[in-house]
Order: C-alpha cells, then structure tokens, then sequence
C-alpha cells in the first residue's frame, strides 16, 4: 500500500533512514578509553612521540590530518600516497595491520591485534591535539 499523505511519507522515510543509520553507526568502530589508550601508548615510544618526530612522525594533532603530511618528517612514498585522512576508522583499520592497510610502509610494526586496545589508543590519539598537555609544549 502506498503512503499518499505526505506526512506519513516523511514519517516512513525518517525511519528509513534512522535504521540506516543504526546500522552504520553499529558497524563504526566504538571510541575507547583515551586514559586506557595511553597506556597502550606507551608500547609505540620506541618510535612515536605526541609531541616531536622521531623514527616515526609525532602524534599531536594526527585525527583529523591527513596521511604523510606532518611537518618535518620524512615519509615513505606509500604512505603519502595513501592520502588516509585519520579518523576513527582509518587509525583503527591501519593500527589493526599496518603494512596490508598501507603497503610499502616503513612502519615495520605487525599491528594491534586486540581490538578493545585498539579502541583505547584511537581514543588517546583522537584527544592529542592543540589544547592536550602532551601537545602544549612543542607549540
């Protein structure tokens, strides 16, 4: 039967798209601890820092940048090329397998397999950014 009201139409429709929604919103991976997620951190300092480059790039202000392009760093090809705006599906899909995410990386690291990590260290990533005390010093 078809909706000939166009109220009953925008009802349908709205809910059409609140499922859709639900789905999606499901399927994204969940924001983390980011107090967790700093602790996971600390396995990644042999290379990373939030605040300076060292064998890899610095951290502050990573969510939201967009793959190869931190200041002063020297990338490999394959990962400027790859372009990855870091959000919370790309850090978790690239934290989850490094080298299949992005190939040719220099990143010789094998991933976080564990995917509650995961979430805690894409969650203290996502709060490294201008206003964090780990970023306020090197600015």
């Amino acid at each position: 039967m078809a909706c000939r009201k166009p109220a009953a139409r925008a009802l349908l429709t709205a809910g059409a798209c609140l499922a859709i929604l639900a789905v999606l919103v499901g399927a994204a991976p969940a924001l983390g601890d980011a107090a967790a997620g700093k602790f996971v951190y600390s396995r990644c300092i042999a290379c990373h820092s939030p605040d300076r480059n060292r064998t890899g790039p610095r951290h502050c202000g990573v969510y939201g940048r967009v793959s190869g392009t931190a200041s002063r760093y020297d990338y490999s090809d394959a990962m400027r090329e790859a372009a990855i705006v870091w959000d919370v599906d790309s850090l978790d899909r690239f934290l989850a397998s490094p080298m299949t995410t992005v190939p040719g990386t220099t990143m010789g690291f094998a991933g976080v397999p564990d995917t509650r990590e995961r979430q805690d260290l894409v969650a203290y990533l996502a709060q490294l950014n201008a206003s964090a005390e780990e970023c306020r010093e090197s600015q």
